[in-house]
């Protein structure tokens, strides 16, 4: 399908306005989305200082239709219980201290939801942690301009000139990564190319993966990409371009 990427973005961010893609398989109980990518962070990726910004700006809410796109079906009862912190007799509390509960949150930067499973053993000293999925945006918001990649422990971020902080726009089966030669690093290197040729401007997920820059592929791919946190600015990926 075709589509015209801002008039399917935020359009009021006061109003948490989304115009949103749905793919259904009613038969098969089947509801999710058609073209922003489902992210899944597992509990070692929310260590890192840039999901912890990003958490950090979540608004808690009840759940809705959207977050019940982002669990099985048969665990969309869950997005209601309480966090056995809150109520010992909680449906997901288990022997009265353990918890595989869920909550829901949404993004006030693009009004996107956000889904957190709690995992927690029974008594003190066991695993107590969360894990998060959400959707990434297909581009940035219209007003924002590119300026600086992060990446680290998997995760993908965009910075913007006035310094916010989004997860990196991605389109539904173009996934990135990092490290390897891949259809990741490609698909990333491809976006990353062209927010370098039209300075920071064009922000819209699903670029081909031929209109890499074949320096920035060559980063992508490359086994330092991989280690640790990395972050590019815009006129680093200009003068990748340049040499």
């Amino acid at each position: 399908m075709t589509y015209e990427a801002r008039d399917l973005n935020l359009t009021d961010p006061t109003q948490s306005y989304l115009h949103f893609v749905l793919y259904t398989q009613a038969q098969y109980g089947i509801a999710s989305s058609a073209l922003n990518a489902e992210l899944k962070i597992e509990a070692p990726q929310t260590a890192t200082p840039h999901f912890q910004e990003w958490l950090s700006r979540l608004v808690r809410c009840e759940p809705n239709a959207m977050h019940c796109t982002l669990v099985e079906p048969t665990k969309i009862p869950t997005l209601f219980h309480p966090c056995v912190t809150e109520d010992k007799s909680s449906p997901s509390a288990i022997n009265g201290s353990g918890c595989v509960c869920r909550r829901t949150f949404y993004d006030p930067e693009f009004g996107l939801p956000v889904v957190g499973e709690h995992f927690k053993h029974v008594g003190t000293g066991g695993t107590d942690q969360w894990s998060y999925k959400t959707y990434a945006p297909l581009e940035l918001r219209p007003d924002d301009t590119f300026s600086r990649f992060h990446t680290g422990r998997g995760l993908f971020w965009a910075r913007t000139e006035k310094g916010d902080l989004s997860i990196l726009p991605q389109r539904h089966g173009l996934g990135y990564n990092i490290g390897y030669n891949g259809g990741g690093p490609h698909a990333l290197a491809a976006y990353l190319t062209q927010v370098a040729d039209t300075d920071g401007q064009n922000t819209v997920a699903g670029t081909r993966y031929e209109d890499a820059h074949p320096a920035i592929l060559s980063w992508a791919e490359s086994k330092a990409a991989d280690r640790g946190t990395n972050e590019l600015s815009l006129s680093d990926l200009k003068a990748m371009q340049r040499s």
